[in-house]
């Protein structure tokens, strides 16, 4: 504004013309960065900072809230893991990683790949299948031997080179939704994605409207929107926490990402 007012009040800006135009130029110059503020990109903010699980808290089946059993949960070259070194057998210690702050309308992005073996131990359906849990309870209202939050699952999938399963499934432990307009009976519905493969970096995206919509986007491709989301007893589900599971199977995050979206 300094160099606005010394042209403002200098002898050429007198001139009445030369007045006009100047005046012209200044509200030009002011609508054009408010409209530039409007329309600029919107910013992912990354909610696993490359180094450490800080931010997020463990709750794993059967022990104390932020017990990382058998550092299930760790940080290593930049990479978010679940996975099972330190265990002798996977004996039902089903994980999640819950960030610490709630979200009712949001898009997630996460990039991951399946990769290794399943834990000895670990359930049939767990093989090569993980998941990411939104609108979830808090980690705190968790019981002890709770196996899964109250929450929506997308899940996280990969093949082996015989197989050829969708990815980007949902999956409704104590809650239900809708798929073109009819609630869903059975536990988990299929997407309509191309399978992904072990060791395959994947891009899963979740676009999330509070209760009312949201859409699973597997590598740029929306493979699947519900609607409705409610508790088993009916209530809206419009909010909640953001996990990310450990299953049995080990599984990587490179990023975890979030938008905050208007409702």
């Amino acid at each position: 504004m300094k160099m606005f007012t010394k042209l403002l009040v200098s002898e050429e800006s007198l001139n009445p013309r030369h007045f006009i135009k100047m005046v012209v130029f200044v509200m030009a110059g002011i609508f054009f960065s408010c409209n530039s503020e409007n329309t600029s990109e919107e910013k992912w903010v990354p909610l696993f900072n490359g180094k450490n699980i800080d931010g997020w808290t463990v709750k794993i089946t059967g022990h104390e809230l932020n017990d990382n059993y058998a550092n299930t949960f760790r940080v290593e070259d930049g990479i978010l893991k679940a996975c099972y070194d330190d265990y002798e057998q996977f004996d039902n210690n089903f994980g999640h990683l819950f960030y610490e702050k709630p979200f009712s309308s949001f898009k997630l992005k996460v990039e991951y790949r399946i990769v290794g073996q399943q834990m000895d131990g670990g359930p049939e359906w767990g093989n090569r299948n993980n998941g990411v849990m939104l609108h979830s309870q808090s980690p705190e209202t968790m019981e002890l031997d709770q196996n899964f939050p109250v929450s929506i699952e997308a899940q996280l999938l990969s093949n082996s080179p015989d197989t050829k399963r969708p990815n980007g499934n949902v999956c409704t432990p104590g809650t239900t939704v809708e798929v073109n307009g009819k609630r869903l009976q059975e536990h988990c519905f299929n997407s309509s994605s191309k399978p992904n493969y072990d060791g395959e970096w994947v891009t899963f995206e979740l676009v999330v409207y509070g209760d009312s919509i949201a859409h699973h986007i597997v590598d740029g491709d929306t493979v699947l929107t519900y609607t409705n989301i409610q508790l088993d007893d009916g209530s809206p589900l419009s909010e909640g926490y953001i996990a990310l599971q450990s299953e049995s199977h080990p599984t990587e995050f490179r990023s975890v990402e979030i938008m905050g979206l208007r409702k």
